[in-house]
């Protein structure tokens, strides 16, 4: 009797820490930073790198995997991806392989008994929420850079400062909706982040970003920036089409009315009220997008 588990501890992890390891070497990545970003010993690193470790040639050539180190290499490296989010892209790789993949193939190999029977060898779904939550999170992050790296976006920071948002698919409430804890501020001049994107921390971003995706939007993702008449003329001008909502009603009808004509709309905009700031939401497929269109338009 052998489990597929234990082909993924003596076959996968073998082979994909040793791909991993020399993919990262190639990077500029120390002995030692490789060891940190595995969980693994140097000696263990150089075991890996230097070839001393039996390595399965069929996991070498299957294309999922190798996309995967680059995927990883090229996201730690540059520092847009954690381990945290590299760990779970790779459960996701090791339970999509059981499932039809080159670990299923060794294991019916390993066990032939099992050919006379069409189960599946899936152990976790690999299109879970866990993974769509961390790669919103991740996505957002990205969005966040871009802003940072935009000279002009801190001028589009409203008074009561910007967030940036997105949803998972099939979100219902803030709680589905990975965006900043507090808000996106300009001080002196410079674009400040006050911490790592979370769900259910933004009340109203989120909140207008539900409610058009209730009214038919597509959009997953949102920002709110200053409004002023050139920069809705700007943003008209370069190709969006715009509607404007009640500021004083409430936030789920009055973006219901504004969008039941225009529901591809991407960008929302309130011109103020008694105590309420003028302000123009910006919709996108994805926060990058969003954070591009931004820094895209700045110049």
């Amino acid at each position: 009797m052998k489990f597929i588990e234990e082909l993924v501890v003596e076959e996968f992890l073998p082979t994909f820490r040793s791909l991993l390891a020399e993919s990262l070497r190639e990077r500029g990545f120390t002995q030692n930073e490789v060891a940190d970003q595995l969980g693994i010993s140097q000696s263990a690193v150089s075991k890996y790198v230097h070839g001393d470790v039996a390595r399965n040639e069929r996991i070498m050539e299957t294309e999922r995997v190798q996309q995967l180190v680059d995927e990883l290499a090229d996201g730690l490296a540059s520092g847009e991806m954690t381990t945290a989010e590299a760990l779970i892209e790779v459960e996701v790789c090791i339970r999509e392989l059981e499932h039809g993949g080159v670990l299923s193939d060794l294991h019916a190999e390993a066990v032939p008994e099992i050919e006379a029977y069409d189960g599946a060898f899936a152990i976790h779904d690999p299109d879970s929420r866990l993974r769509a939550a961390n790669r919103a999170r991740a996505s957002v992050r990205r969005g966040l850079r871009i802003l940072q790296n935009s000279p002009e976006f801190g001028r589009l920071i409203p008074a009561v400062g910007s967030n940036l948002a997105e949803s998972l698919p099939d979100a219902e409430s803030i709680d589905d909706v990975a965006a900043v804890p507090g808000r996106v501020l300009a001080i002196r001049g410079k674009v400040t982040v006050p911490g790592e994107p979370e769900f259910g921390v933004s009340q109203h971003v989120a909140s207008v970003l539900l409610a058009a995706q209730a009214a038919g939007s597509d959009a997953r993702a949102a920002v709110n920036i200053s409004y002023d008449e050139d920069t809705l003329d700007r943003l008209v001008a370069a190709g969006h089409t715009a509607v404007e909502f009640d500021a004083e009603a409430d936030i789920e009808d009055a973006i219901s009315q504004a969008l039941a004509d225009e529901p591809d709309a991407t960008v929302l905009y309130q011109t103020g009220g008694y105590g309420i700031e003028p302000i123009l939401y910006l919709f996108g497929p994805d926060a990058p997008s969003v954070a591009t269109t931004l820094r895209d338009f700045d110049e």
